[in-house]
């Protein structure tokens, strides 16, 4: 079944929120050009062959990639977990952590643990209560155990996991190894020496992927298949949406045409914020996953001529109807330098029908024989008027149904949309050199070797903290 997503931005647009905050008809058609340049400026990046194919970026070929490898291994597991364990951090694991929220339901409400529906633990910190908790609530016999680090040297990744493959030996001896997937770079960091030594499943990662765009990956896609997941179904809709991205027009590329709009709001309007409220808590998941997938590709100290700009959107995500008790004062009474983007389902396998029982009260009558459904649309559509009266854009993507090919388009649009504002702001939107600067940290006073000048650094903030 073919999927359908509709971006609509009219709540963008002055006519609806004010020339102060929206955006005039004429200064998104005289962008028009900058938005056609993005798709060419990024196709050149992601489509070079030469001198060195790994140096394209190479998150729109993964729905292209075949699953036979992915498939076989969970084919050949099934039925003996209910449980997959999964250590990974940031882009190692919030991709999974979405696609099982949207897919199979969100987080604590899923059916009890079993071998037909196991369920997903992600180890994605290192606080020892949650580590030793996980622990407690696993059958070492019943687990499978991904352990996913691109550069194969993830300090928080690897910790956990001398952990529980510790805890794992301690209870099957020889057959531990055969209970665990390492998920890294082929033939690349200690992650993939130790695979190979100690007989452990490798799925690679691709050098050109990284880890915020690979949730099409194996990353994403072997935790998915032992759940229970239709990869290939999330890979046919990914295919589709990426043949959508490549069009050069912004009228037909929601990709295109949102990476614009939002960039324009953040240059011209100034609005660094970006506020990410699914109406739907399926998607709950898949909004931390946006959180970090825009945070990380777009907030930049320099431009690409080495200029320093300091660039960037602040991501927040929001539930809806959650969050309309607990940040909506904050959106409607503050600061006006916020965008809201809502992502909204139209069909609901259930709509949770209200009974139609009259009890007296007012305040329970005049929601008798109505739906969840239909309250829960209402409940966003009254926020979507209520912030165009203080005159905030919104816009809203709405998808059809949430399945995996809606999924599987929605991530690859997603993913598409940062790399071309990356091109609209002219930053490099696949490093992330901020990062880099916190591990180097922890790997020197974590006594790593190789770090010594990192230990001098920090030994400098630590006197410049104690002056008086």
């Amino acid at each position: 079944m073919p999927f359908h997503i509709h971006f609509d931005d009219t709540n963008l647009m002055a006519r609806v929120v004010g020339p102060v905050d929206g955006l005039q008809p004429e200064e998104i058609e005289q962008t028009r050009s900058r938005a056609e340049a993005a798709v060419a400026a990024f196709a050149e990046i992601a489509e070079q062959e030469a001198p060195d194919p790994d140096k394209r970026v190479g998150f729109p070929h993964l729905p292209y990639e075949s699953p036979a490898k992915i498939l076989e291994y969970a084919a050949r597991l099934r039925g003996a977990y209910d449980t997959v364990c999964l250590l990974g951090i940031g882009g190692s694991a919030l991709g999974a952590w979405a696609l099982d929220c949207a897919l199979r339901g969100p987080h604590p409400v899923q059916k009890p643990p079993s071998p037909e529906h196991p369920r997903l633990i992600v180890l994605d910190n290192v606080d020892p209560t949650f580590v030793g908790a996980a622990l407690e609530v696993m059958d070492p016999h019943r687990t499978v155990v991904l352990v996913i680090t691109k550069a194969g040297s993830t300090a928080e990744t690897l910790a956990a996991f001398l952990i529980v493959r510790d805890w794992l030996v301690r209870a099957l001896g020889g057959q531990a190894a055969g209970r665990i997937a390492a998920i890294t770079t082929d033939g690349k960091g200690d992650l993939d020496t130790l695979a190979r030594r100690e007989g452990y499943r490798r799925f690679g990662i691709p050098k050109n992927v990284g880890g915020r765009f690979s949730v099409l990956s194996s990353v994403g896609l072997v935790p998915a298949a032992l759940l229970g997941l239709d990869v290939e179904k999330l890979l046919e809709g990914a295919a589709e949406m990426t043949r959508q991205c490549w069009i050069p027009d912004p009228t037909r590329n929601p990709a295109l045409r949102s990476a614009l709009l939002h960039g324009l709001l953040l240059k011209r309007r100034k609005k660094t914020t970006q506020v990410v409220f699914p109406y739907s808590n399926r998607l709950w998941g898949t909004a931390f996953w946006f959180r970090q997938l825009w945070a990380e590709s777009l907030g930049k100290k320099l431009d690409r001529a080495r200029t320093i700009v300091h660039q960037g959107q602040t991501p927040v995500a929001a539930l809806g109807v959650t969050d309309q008790h607990s940040q909506l004062q904050l959106y409607i009474e503050g600061p006006k330098d916020k965008v809201f983007t809502f992502w909204t389902v139209r069909d609901s396998p259930d709509p949770g029908a209200i009974p139609d029982t009259r009890l007296g009260p007012e305040a329970f009558d005049y929601l008798a024989g109505q739906s969840l459904a239909t309250l829960l649309d209402v409940e966003r559509r009254s926020t979507e008027a209520a912030l165009v009266e203080v005159n905030q854009p919104n816009c809203n993507f709405v998808l059809d149904r949430l399945d995996e090919e809606h999924l599987g388009a929605f991530l690859q649009l997603m993913e598409f949309q940062t790399a071309f504002t990356g091109e609209l702001m002219n930053i490099d939107a696949f490093v992330q050199e901020g990062v880099e600067l916190g591990k180097r940290y922890t790997y020197a006073l974590m006594g790593r070797p190789g770090y010594d000048e990192y230990r001098q650094r920090f030994e400098d903030y630590e006197a410049k903290r104690h002056q008086p």
